[in-house]
């Protein structure tokens, strides 16, 4: 018999397009070579250039779901993305929490590629104060560590005084807060390429473990955020460290962007099968960035 693959279980919004979301969680699980479970937090309507409205399930049924998994499966990790509301993230918390020894990715959506919002400032204080203490890895862009690290300032301040904010200090902030380790994301700053940063606590203080730069590739993609996440908790789950586990990500992650493929009229969606497409007629070099 086969041996079972290593389990990750998501739990996130679907996506109709097939480039974020559940459907972006699943197809790149089963790409790195484990298996996924999937939790449905809601239901987007939605195409390539943006989302036209999103429904959250009820936080009963998201606890059913993910319940009766895990009473059948033993899952190896856990990625968490969209949850949607207060209820949600207090459900996911509590299920999390009972399976303190395995690693959790939390890949904080507050807004999709067009800018549409997902989370509200209550949504996203209950992720701070019930979520983050238990995370194992969080994977922020620039934007939302700052917005997440402003949180309680956000009324008083305006975009740019937000962006002044340094990503080492928004780290900090983040990591003070009982996150493990950070990766702050550079997809949105002005910078030639792309540089991605962890950050971990040693000691009292703040450090940046690791830094990756990434040849910047122009243009607009849907789905990179939850892609990178996905294959952070599957190397995870497949038992590599994390600082090992983080850089095989961003590398899966930059092909998949780099052999990326447009179905529709906006965005470009990452190719989590590249490794699979015949180089002479598969690969499509595509380019572009953010989430």
């Amino acid at each position: 018999m086969t041996p079972p693959l290593p389990v990750v279980m998501t739990f996130s919004a679907c996506d109709p397009t097939g480039g974020a979301g559940l459907q972006a969680d699943l197809l790149t699980v089963t790409s790195m070579g484990c298996h996924a479970a999937t939790i449905v937090t809601g239901y987007t309507v939605q195409d390539t250039a943006g989302v036209e409205d999103f429904v959250a399930v009820d936080a009963d049924h998201v606890d059913d779901q993910a319940r009766t998994i895990l009473e059948d499966m033993p899952v190896a990790a856990f990625k968490i993305g969209v949850l949607g509301d207060v209820e949600t993230v207090a459900v996911v918390a509590e299920i999390v929490s009972d399976y303190p020894d395995l690693p959790i990715v939390l890949d904080p959506v507050l807004a999709s590629g067009r800018g549409d919002v997902f989370a509200d400032d209550d949504t996203l204080l209950a992720i701070r104060e019930l979520l983050l203490p238990q995370v194992t890895l969080l994977t922020p862009n620039s934007y939302e560590a700052r917005r997440l690290a402003t949180l309680e300032d956000s009324a008083d301040q305006d975009e740019a005084s937000r962006s002044a904010l340094s990503l080492e200090a928004a780290a900090a902030k983040l990591v003070g807060w009982g996150v493990e380790f950070v990766l702050v994301t550079g997809t949105h700053e002005n910078t030639p390429e792309v540089v991605n940063i962890l950050y971990g606590e040693e000691g009292d203080a703040t450090v940046m473990i690791r830094s990756d730069s990434w040849k910047r590739l122009a243009g607009s993609y849907h789905g990179s955020g939850c892609t990178l996440a996905s294959a952070v908790a599957s190397l995870l789950a497949l038992g590599l460290d994390l600082e090992d586990a983080v850089r095989e990500a961003q590398a899966y992650t930059w092909q998949t962007l780099n052999a990326a493929f447009r179905p529709g009229m906006g965005q470009f969606i990452p190719d989590r099968f590249f490794r699979a497409r015949n180089a002479s007629d598969g690969m499509r070099p595509r380019s572009g960035t953010g989430r």
